[in-house]
């Protein structure tokens, strides 16, 4: 199966998948085996917000829109291009996957499958439903990977490496359990936006959309703010008002609840708005409904503190702050070219 037969594949998934990208699902007349999933994958989608209550239709229609975006042909041949991929020795490759967000795996599936590996996929039980229907949709649209895809729900065996993500406890038994083995383990990290004071309206209410989509359970969601002294909140506040609903949401609701409880218990010094809440915090991982802040005094800096402490952050939202900085409500959108903790993974499974 050559490169740009596995691309097409891909691409043919990625047609698929725009008929579930929005809310009304339009079945499309040109989409190849239409007839035997269509139906299958809308039962799928509901079957995924039945199981997780975390993944609403619109969390899982926004995460089918970004891959059915992302693979698109021009992208596919961006991303290859980068790279020599002559694979005439595959290898077995299991993924253990994380389940905090729709999809949250499909990246590690895509690299293995792309650079002609097999893939052997350990999924988290929060999240089982979506990727397995979509690679028998693969497997139909380009039965070559049929002997090239595997779920396993037992102990994993007879693999070649291992990409595993995780907690950084389960971090420390990965390195140990897998440390023979060619391997990325992925531990914690969160998100960070940098404030100057500055940022128009449109800015921060695009950052509502880095900080509360999918709950903020992603890495990619910002959890923290880095603030100058004396910045005004109600600017921050207002903006984000739009995503007010997810107080509706009971699991939002019971969370919000708990945690303000905790502050309000604690004595903690906090900020809230009835749905949301700032912490003065130097951690970086903050509660579900709540975002940590930090003051800066100089832009120099917090530069090096970012860079020392770069281990626990995935991305820096930021206007004119660095080079890596990414746009303020584009977190959530990454590229194929945008690796999870700045390993590449595509260069890491032509090595192995």
């Amino acid at each position: 199966m050559t490169l740009t037969e596995r691309k097409q594949a891909f691409i043919n998934l990625g047609e698929f998948i725009s008929q579930f990208a929005e809310k009304t699902m339009i079945k499309k007349d040109n989409i190849p085996y239409n007839d035997l999933f269509f139906e299958g994958m809308k039962h799928q989608i509901k079957l995924a917000e039945e199981h997780n209550s975390w993944f609403t239709f619109e969390n899982i229609q926004f995460a089918l829109k970004s891959w059915c975006e992302a693979l698109t042909e021009s992208n596919l041949n961006h991303w290859t291009s980068r790279y020599t991929i002559e694979n005439n020795n595959p290898k077995t490759v299991a993924i253990i996957m994380a389940g905090n967000i729709p999809l949250v795996g499909f990246h590690d599936f895509l690299s293995v499958l792309i650079t002609g590996h097999k893939v052997l996929i350990k999924q988290s039980s929060k999240d089982k439903q979506l990727l397995p229907y979509l690679a028998k949709y693969l497997e139909y649209a380009a039965p070559e990977f049929k002997s090239k895809i595997a779920f396993s729900n037992e102990k994993l065996e007879d693999f070649d490496a291992i990409i595993a993500t995780g907690s950084d406890n389960t971090a420390r038994y990965f390195e140990y359990y897998f440390k023979t083995k060619p391997h990325i383990i992925r531990k914690n990290r969160n998100s960070v936006a940098i404030l100057s004071g500055n940022e128009t309206e449109k800015q921060l209410i695009a950052l509502g959309e880095d900080i509360f989509r999918y709950y903020g359970l992603g890495c990619r969601n910002v959890s923290k703010l880095f603030v100058p002294k004396d910045y005004d909140f109600d600017k921050f506040y207002k903006a984000i008002y739009p995503w007010h609903h997810l107080v509706d949401k009971q699991k939002y609701a019971n969370n919000y609840d708990y945690n303000k409880a905790v502050y309000l218990m604690s004595e903690f010094q906090f900020l809230d708005n009835g749905f949301f809440m700032l912490k003065e915090d130097k951690s970086y991982s903050s509660p579900i409904a709540t975002c940590f802040y930090e003051y800066y005094t100089t832009v120099e800096e917090l530069k090096h503190k970012i860079e020392n402490e770069s281990e626990s952050i995935q991305c820096v939202v930021a206007s004119g702050f660095s080079e890596m900085e990414i746009p303020f409500g584009k977190t959530q959108q990454p590229q194929l070219w945008d690796y999870a903790d700045n390993i590449d993974t595509v260069d890491f499974l032509l090595k192995i």
